[in-house]
């Protein structure tokens, strides 16, 4: 091959070079969410929006891609004094959105820089104005007002901030433990209360069940007393009328009176007998159902109604004859004046203070009236 052939060659191959690199620097495609600025002899030309376009080579020169799409930009821990002189480190997720591309590549130079200084400069504004509490209670209060500040200045950039968020609020560890206990402490408050509540309703209902035993108790022993009343008011009933179908004769009354007697001198505080006005009538009774005054008793009333030399025989069931009940009332009596009488002259012999004849002492207020005589 001849050296012009060669030459020949390496001219074609160089235009076939250059028409291919032109017609790549014409032919521009745009993906969907994204801008490209376009720059003619270096001055902004057009915004090239998602599709095919066609650039004149060597004359239009793509400036910038600027992706339209929300965008997240997490930044690193920012130390913040609060108003209570404590320091605190706080994270920031910032949400943004481009809207107008050519503000954001030449209205500053780096947009993510520029918020992110923004954002730590209105935190610490912010935050000076809270104390510690109040940062951690108010994390909508504050996400609001970062919202407010970057949107504003941010505005001119051609960025929309749609949400600040903090995500995390850090005090320090001392803070921290203080906290816990704190928070400990009012934990055992409410589970103390708690329990006590629990304690209280248990207590309540506890009396109320009491109560209401009781009372089922109390209106079933009322019940009982009600049908055991009801059935001992219908046996005496029926013994009122069995008595009086028997036709009880008065000898059987009389009988059963005097069998009541010993039961009512039975007790141990008995000191006095008090005699009835109707013995005599039993007494009477007795008699005459026994065929008078000389009916006879049996041997262990023979011991008691003895001859008057109060011997006995050698047979137990020796016949003695009955006192009449009128004389041995009389009897009785007298005896029983005796008695009172001896007793008050004895008591007056004690004292000194017998009147003449064996009368009892003056009455008060009258020198010549001696009182009641003695008994004879």
């Amino acid at each position: 091959m001849e050296p012009g052939d060669v030459v020949l060659l390496v001219v074609l191959a160089l235009v076939v070079l250059l028409v291919l690199t032109t017609i790549a620097k014409a032919v521009r495609i745009v993906p969907q969410a994204t801008s490209v600025l376009v720059e003619r002899l270096g001055r902004y030309s057009r915004t090239l929006e998602p599709g095919l376009h066609f650039l004149v080579p060597f004359v239009d020169r793509p400036r910038a891609v600027v992706d339209m799409r929300e965008q997240v930009v997490s930044f690193p821990p920012q130390p913040v004094i609060t108003s209570d002189n404590l320091v605190v480190n706080i994270d920031t997720v910032i949400y943004f959105q481009p809207t107008d591309p050519k503000a954001a590549v030449y209205e500053i130079y780096n947009y993510i820089q520029g918020i992110e200084q923004l954002t730590v400069t209105t935190l610490r504004n912010v935050i000076g104005s809270l104390d510690l509490e109040q940062t951690l209670t108010s994390r909508d209060q504050i996400n609001g007002q970062l919202r407010g500040v970057l949107d504003d200045a941010t505005g001119r950039w051609g960025i929309r901030v749609n949400r600040v968020e903090l995500k995390a609020i850090d005090p320090p560890a001392s803070v921290q433990d203080s906290m816990e206990k704190q928070m400990r402490a009012e934990r055992d408050r409410r589970a103390t209360i708690l329990n006590a509540e629990g304690v209280k309703q248990s207590q309540i209902l506890t009396a109320e069940g009491d109560k209401q035993s009781a009372i089922l108790r109390a209106e079933g022993q009322a019940q009982a007393a009600v049908l055991k009343a009801q059935g001992e008011s219908r046996a005496i009933l029926q013994v009122f009328d069995a008595i009086h179908r028997g036709d009880a004769d008065p000898k059987l009354l009389a009988y059963q009176y005097l069998q009541m007697l010993p039961q009512i001198a039975n007790g141990t505080a008995s000191k006095m007998w008090i005699v009835p006005t109707e013995l005599t009538q039993a007494l009477s009774s007795i008699s005459g159902a026994l065929g008078g005054n000389d009916a006879t008793i049996s041997a262990p009333s023979a011991a008691r109604y003895s001859s008057p030399d109060n011997e006995v025989g050698d047979n137990p069931f020796s016949e003695t004859t009955l006192e009449d009940p009128n004389e041995a009332l009389e009897r009785a009596r007298q005896e029983a004046a005796s008695a009172s009488a001896e007793a008050a002259a004895d008591a007056r012999k004690a004292s000194g203070t017998t009147g003449p004849a064996g009368y009892t002492q003056p009455i008060p207020g009258n020198d010549d009236d001696y009182g009641t005589p003695p008994a004879q």
